[in-house]
């Protein structure tokens, strides 16, 4: 059996995705999740993009050890630097270093020649390699380019010291087929491609990053980069849990392996669609809700009689359990911090309490309460940042009736503690209090979208609300969830607030402390 590395780029590509904003904190729940479920490499950011990516990236860095961490970088000495600066604390800190190759590319975008290309490719990778000891290389738009101009240039590129060579999709345009091609071109023109792995890199325009990816390790490719649950840039990424899953349940076919700890992929999967509010479709593969569900009288019938007739996949496989009832209403603290622990947070005795006073208050509503209950209050306590003035949510109240206009009464405590209180309306009860809100903040906030989700199943399941907003022209998104619809949403309108403010106090104490 072959061994192929997982290359994940949620952190990276994946924010790319509209509408998603990560903080520092969130990035870094993610990256240890993405650590517990094995992947060879993670690629925490673009340190060059901006300063707060450029801090998550070496918080990262600083914080995982079983992982390799990269970034991502273009081909300029200052973009290298600063990856460097970012990444040199890792325990294997590596780079990813990109340049268009394409004809349309390098015309339009970069206006170089293809000799000017491959000049700047070798100089750029030949400057890296004095401080990184892995260096990948990828040739953006790698399908549209001529094979016999790629394989000059990769050429190059490894006798500069590239170790790497990424082919990506880059705009999801290629099949399978041909995708398997480009690897095999490579591997039969290139004399020195033995000196390094072939990564691929797929987009999903045409719904076929998955097939792509396998396309690409039938013909050689030996790292797979993509992202949970397939976000990323337009039609997203390839997903990893998708790949890891088939090479799996087909390894007659495919004979490769990874290093994908299976039954960690529910929980990756549901901690990256909380923190990016990009929510799972229920007919996604491996992980939607519906993907073990059985509609049909026949497949019932057959899958009680014997679940393989109708699921290829168990449950349990990718790390989803029936019964997830955990802990009561006279469940102790001790108790909750050892689930606390068997979930796999590592949390403070200050953020333990704080988890255990909301978990008793959810007790006091709710007569069940499962993991998923838990890993709400436990994600929402981790990375939430203690000491830091904010807006704070004292009390509300929402009148509404078919015949009367929706009045929302609003109780906040701002950032310099003062108590404030006023009333108003809008078109419907959620519009009400967001007018309220913002009659009460002194931020210029402007709501650009609203998503509601059920956490769990039954009339008593946790409500969970993501919203987007700008906040001083500043984009953000915010997350809250609550037993109450509009108490989530109240929430959801106040994380993304106090979320600015929290990046405002950071960079001013950064400041302060230079």
């Amino acid at each position: 059996m072959a061994h192929v590395k997982i290359f994940d780029t949620t952190l990276r590509d994946g924010e790319q995705s509209p509408g998603v904003n990560l903080n520092q904190l969130e990035k870094l729940e993610i990256a240890k999740q993405l650590e517990r479920f094995g992947v060879d490499i993670m690629e925490a950011g673009f340190p060059a993009s901006s300063k707060g990516d450029f801090e998550a990236v070496r918080q990262i860095a600083r914080t995982i050890k079983n992982t390799s961490v990269t970034g991502l970088a273009r081909t300029k000495k200052s973009d290298i630097d600063i990856a460097w600066d970012a990444l040199k604390d890792a325990e294997e800190p590596r780079i990813h270093i990109f340049l268009a190759t394409s004809p349309i590319h390098m015309t339009y975008k970069l206006k170089k020649t293809p000799d000017e290309v491959i000049q700047t490719a070798v100089e750029m990778v030949s400057y890296a390699k004095q401080k990184f000891t892995h260096v990948e290389w990828s040739a953006e738009d790698a399908c549209r380019s001529d094979l016999d101009f790629l394989a000059r240039i990769v050429e190059k590129v490894i006798d500069a010291g590239a170790t790497v060579i990424n082919l990506p999709d880059t705009v999801g345009y290629i099949t399978p087929e041909e995708y398997g091609n480009v690897f095999r071109y490579m591997k039969e023109n290139v004399p020195n491609i033995d000196k390094v792995s072939l990564s691929a890199h797929c987009h999903d325009d045409l719904g076929m990053a998955v097939i792509n990816s396998i396309a690409a390790i039938e013909n050689g490719a030996t790292q797979i980069e993509g992202t949970i649950n397939g976000i990323g840039e337009r039609a997203g990424n390839a997903a990893l849990e998708e790949i890891a899953v088939a090479l799996n349940i087909r390894n007659d076919k495919y004979k490769h392996t990874t290093n994908l700890v299976l039954n960690e992929i529910k929980r990756t999967s549901d901690l990256v669609s909380k923190f990016t509010g990009m929510i799972v479709p229920p007919n996604k593969a491996v992980v939607g809700r519906n993907a073990f569900a059985h509609e049909a009288g026949i497949h019932q019938d057959g899958v009680l009689k014997n679940a393989s007739t109708y699921e290829i996949i168990t449950p349990e496989m990718v790390g989803i359990h029936s019964n997830n009832l955990v802990l009561g209403k006279h469940s102790g603290r001790h108790a909750f911090k050892d689930k606390v622990i068997q979930l796999g947070y590592q949390l403070s005795e200050e953020k333990i309490t704080e988890a255990f006073q909301s978990f008793k208050l959810l007790t006091d509503r709710k007569k069940e309460v499962t993991d998923e209950d838990l890993f709400t209050i436990l994600t929402d306590v981790q990375t939430e940042s203690i000491n830091v003035a904010k807006y704070e949510l004292n009390a509300f109240q929402v009148q509404y009736g078919t015949s009367n206009l929706p009045t929302a009464t609003v109780a906040l405590t701002t950032p310099d503690g003062t108590r404030v209180e006023t009333a108003g309306t809008g078109a419907g009860s959620v519009e009400a209090i967001y007018n309220t809100l913002e009659a009460l903040i002194r931020e210029e906030i402007h709501l650009t979208d609203y998503k509601l989700n059920s956490i769990g199943k039954g009339r008593d399941a946790l409500a969970e609300v993501h919203v987007q907003l700008t906040v001083n022209d500043t984009p953000v998104s915010g997350r809250g969830s609550a037993q109450d619809v509009l108490e989530a949403s109240a929430h959801a309108f106040l994380n993304a607030v106090n979320r600015v403010l929290l990046n405002q106090t950071l960079a001013e104490r950064k400041k302060a402390h230079i």
